[in-house]
């Protein structure tokens, strides 16, 4: 079988994730990638083996023919790049934040769905090895009916006059930050695990003046279910663990036969009621981000591509995603728990 011809636009911090990823997978050859700094491309390309280098990525896909495009760019250039995609037939992986409103995230779904082509978010948290596990552990009803999930993340990268600067410096200009960049992965995850969300109680902060959004947060997730999950979170305040963005926190599920706990350096538990908490034995490892989620995601990705499964962050599933994520403001706002419709 011929390789798969793809593409990436972008070369920003988390592309190398991406690039290196992509390099794992023999059924794939990324030949071309575009972006305005020949710089910062060229180290991508000479570090991950890209052969051609555009700055206009529209005539990047005119001329390559690609099966699929990877967009890895801030959310505003994702309709047009989408929509250019779609017409020239390229199936497409969109970053998240897939737009910057959920009213453009329902245009570029829209759009594309008129298409033959295929669409995935690239949403890696819920494919954490760890979350993958769990998830196994919830279906093979290992602590019973599902009561409460809750996670607790410190990520302590946005204290001081220097918040973000030396890695992602657009976070400082987000005027919805905590929820619009990382909790969107938290309700993806919960989603994943739990069922879809009845409704929406969220607390929002903001701890670092030197910045425009929120980095700080409660979020409350009742699902239909009868199940509730919490996020307690904030970007200001460090945790203990040298590696904080390996598991960005530690989860507790519980359920009516026990309950499973996620532990920062991934070790995940299972202690049923009455007895010893006892370790889970599974397999993860700290390589590309975050347990190799970029990886497990594009793998599915490609497996997916090629038998035509569904996607599981698909265009309208992570709409449903994103619409808890709008819920969760207004709830601030509003300070009341707003119902999913």
């Amino acid at each position: 079988m011929r390789k798969l011809k793809g593409v990436a636009i972008g070369a920003g911090y988390f592309s190398q994730f991406q690039y290196q990823a992509w390099t794992r997978i023999p059924e794939v050859e990324i030949t071309a990638l575009c972006n305005s700094n020949k710089e910062r491309a060229k180290r991508i390309m000479d570090a991950y083996g890209v052969k051609n280098h555009y700055t206009d990525y529209k005539e990047m896909i005119l001329k390559e023919k690609p099966d699929f495009v990877d967009i890895i760019t801030p959310p505003e250039t994702h309709f047009e790049m989408c929509k250019f995609a779609a017409d020239h037939g390229v199936h497409i992986i969109c970053q998240k934040p897939m737009a910057p409103t959920y009213e453009e995230s329902v245009r570029i779904v829209d759009y594309v769905s008129k298409k033959n082509v295929r669409f995935v978010v690239h949403e890696n948290f819920r494919f954490q090895p760890w979350h993958r596990e769990i998830k196994k552990l919830i279906e093979n009803d290992a602590v019973g009916e599902l009561f409460n999930l809750n996670f607790r993340s410190r990520m302590g990268d946005g204290w001081g006059e220097d918040a973000y600067l030396s890695r992602q410096p657009y976070f400082r200009d987000y005027k919805k930050l905590l929820i619009y960049e990382t909790g969107v992965h938290f309700i993806d995850t919960f989603r994943y695990h739990a069922g879809e969300v009845n409704n929406v109680y969220a607390i929002l902060k903001r701890l670092n003046p030197v910045i425009k959004g929120e980095d700080a947060g409660l979020m409350v997730l009742n699902f239909e279910s009868g199940a509730t999950a919490v996020w307690d979170a904030n970007r200001y305040n460090e945790s203990n663990i040298e590696n904080f963005r390996y598991t960005f926190g530690e989860y507790l599920v519980e359920g009516s036969k026990g309950s499973i706990r996620l532990y920062n350096d991934g070790k995940i538990t299972v202690q049923h009621l009455g007895k010893p908490e006892k370790e889970h034995q599974y397999e993860h490892r700290n390589i590309g981000f975050a347990g190799d989620c970029c990886y497990i995601f594009q793998r599915d990705f490609i497996d997916k591509l090629i038998s035509g499964a569904s996607f599981e962050t698909n265009g309208p599933s992570y709409l449903k995603t994103l619409k808890i994520q709008e819920a969760a403001y207004k709830s601030a706002e509003t300070n009341s728990p707003i119902k999913i419709i």
